[in-house]
């Protein structure tokens, strides 16, 4: 057998390596760190802040005689200079990176919200800016921090990371979702950026084969994280007594799998349930098991329905910029 194919074959060994995750400081990229540094992998939380939780996650490894090793760099994911600053601490810190996971995201707040456009009272969305917030943070962000990591890897400075090849790979872990496969009418601009995170990530499948970039994602159901149980307007759509939630260590040891195991090939997204994971088809896919009890939909989703006919009918929010046009 050919010395590359029998290498394509072993798990990726993770530790001793250096990984990169922004939305760090909670939620499921904050359960990803903490089992990457249990497996002996340097991470660099990248986040506006730190919950308690992340901080006594960083202060725990941060004694630079041991290993491995974590530090936090602030980012803000919207700002292509902090992502670069957050690439160049990292070098500083560690001289090489290997895992990269741009998983920072927003689940359709009513600050850039569709059906709350920009000017209304709730958006923060400016109406001059021609922007939405939601798409900089959950798909420009993204596919921009795959875009340096690449750079970095393919042309790396002097005294920089090692070059990437076939038998130096590296890897990058992206968060999609179901939301990603079904329309989501309560979340069109949360969908439509997973929709684009999951075509993105299949775009990109010849990296690995052609350099030695595998690029993966994975895709949960709901995830009990800040984003769900922080903001009642979400949890509302959730029943206790029929609905399940996805752990965020459940996606955690998903997203491990999309990095170390041989068959998860790039291009790869992995939808995470309840206790269940599968390999979603990139044609004929029958879609997320539409059981509330797997972790895939929420049952009071018409209660959103509702509330958006009357946003919609609403002229202060739907009607207040039309005497600009």
């Amino acid at each position: 057998m050919a010395r590359n194919a029998r290498e394509s074959n072993r798990p990726y060994a993770i530790s001793g390596k250096t990984a990169i995750i922004t939305g760090a400081g909670s939620g499921i990229n904050l359960a990803f760190a903490a089992l990457l540094l249990s497996e002996k992998c340097n991470v660099v939380l990248a986040d506006i802040s730190l919950r308690p939780e992340a901080e006594k996650l960083v202060e725990g490894h941060s004694d630079r005689g041991k290993s491995p090793r974590a530090i936090f760099v602030k980012t803000d994911v919207t700002l292509w200079s902090d992502l670069s600053r957050m690439f160049a601490a990292t070098l500083e810190e560690f001289g090489d990176f290997d895992i990269v996971c741009p998983g920072a995201g927003v689940y359709e707040p009513l600050w850039t919200n569709f059906w709350h456009p920009p000017g209304s009272a709730n958006s923060k969305d400016q109406v001059d800016a021609s922007r939405y917030a939601l798409l900089d943070i959950n798909l420009t962000h993204p596919i921009r921090a795959t875009q340096l990591a690449l750079s970095l890897w393919l042309h790396p400075r002097q005294a920089g990371p090692s070059k990437v090849s076939k038998t130096n790979p590296k890897r990058v872990v992206h968060i999609s979702s179901v939301a990603g496969q079904i329309g989501v009418f309560n979340a069109p601009l949360y969908g439509a950026s997973k929709f684009a995170i999951s075509g993105f990530v299949r775009c990109l499948a010849p990296l690995e084969q052609n350099v030695g970039v595998r690029v993966n994602a994975v895709a949960p159901g709901i995830v009990r994280t800040p984003l769900w149980t922080e903001h009642p307007e979400k949890s509302r759509y959730l029943d206790p007594n029929r609905d399940a939630w996805v752990t965020p260590e459940e996606v955690a040891a998903a997203m491990l799998r999309c990095v170390v195991d041989p068959e998860m090939t790039s291009g790869t997204i992995l939808e995470v349930g309840k206790d269940v994971t599968r390999r979603v088809m990139a044609r004929n896919d029958p879609g997320p098991d539409p059981d509330p009890k797997n972790g895939m939909v929420a049952s009071n989703v018409p209660k959103g329905v509702g509330d958006i006919l009357n946003w919609l009918g609403d002229k202060d929010i739907w009607g207040k910029n039309n005497s600009k046009l």
